[in-house]
């Protein structure tokens, strides 16, 4: 299968034509448009939106009734530089994400988005375990620093197993084997 453009396509086919199917295509990305954010406090200047990330990606997915996981995964969103790595993260509901910090000062993680609001306090690399948190609920989620403004991050909480990430020219390309869908 090949997705060409940003058009949407739906393709009903008998499950087993789709098992250890291929999944291809491009996604025109837009061009960042976004100002620079300068933190004169910090010296950096990064050119990060709240919702943009830098180079751009998108994530593709696939949507419908699929087998809920059965086992939960753990994924990572590092502080590194005074940047959240990745900018952008994508995951199934029921994962578990974790916050390590990798620099040398206080961070204090929160988001106040509807799929998930939540604050991990301020913590030190070296002070305590990697706090981490359960994302169960499908959404966007806008990850900040209150004590670095000019961190974003995002995380995509998504109700598919099935979804990858486009590089910073918009191809994907997914091999999987596609389990039985449910009504």
């Amino acid at each position: 299968m090949r997705l060409t453009g940003i058009s949407a396509v739906l393709i009903l086919a008998p499950i087993p034509f789709m098992a250890g199917a291929t999944v291809e295509g491009y996604v025109q990305l837009p061009e960042s448009h976004s100002a620079p954010v300068i933190a004169k406090r910090y010296q950096i200047v990064t050119r990060g939106g709240v919702l943009s990330t830098e180079p751009p990606v998108a994530v593709v997915y696939l949507v419908g009734s699929f087998a809920k996981p059965t086992s939960q995964s753990t994924k990572q969103v590092v502080q590194k530089n005074l940047t959240f790595v990745p900018s952008l993260l994508p995951v199934q509901v029921g994962s578990r994400v974790e916050f390590p910090s990798l620099d040398d000062t206080y961070h204090n993680i929160f988001s106040y988005s509807p799929a998930k609001r939540f604050d991990l306090g301020r913590y030190r690399p070296d002070e305590r375990p990697i706090p981490s948190q359960i994302f169960d609920t499908p959404g966007l989620v806008t990850l900040r620093c209150d004590i670095h403004e000019h961190m974003r991050g995002l995380i995509l909480v998504l109700d598919t197993p099935y979804f990858v990430m486009t590089d910073t020219d918009g191809r994907f390309r997914s091999r999987t084997s596609f389990g039985p869908l449910h009504a």
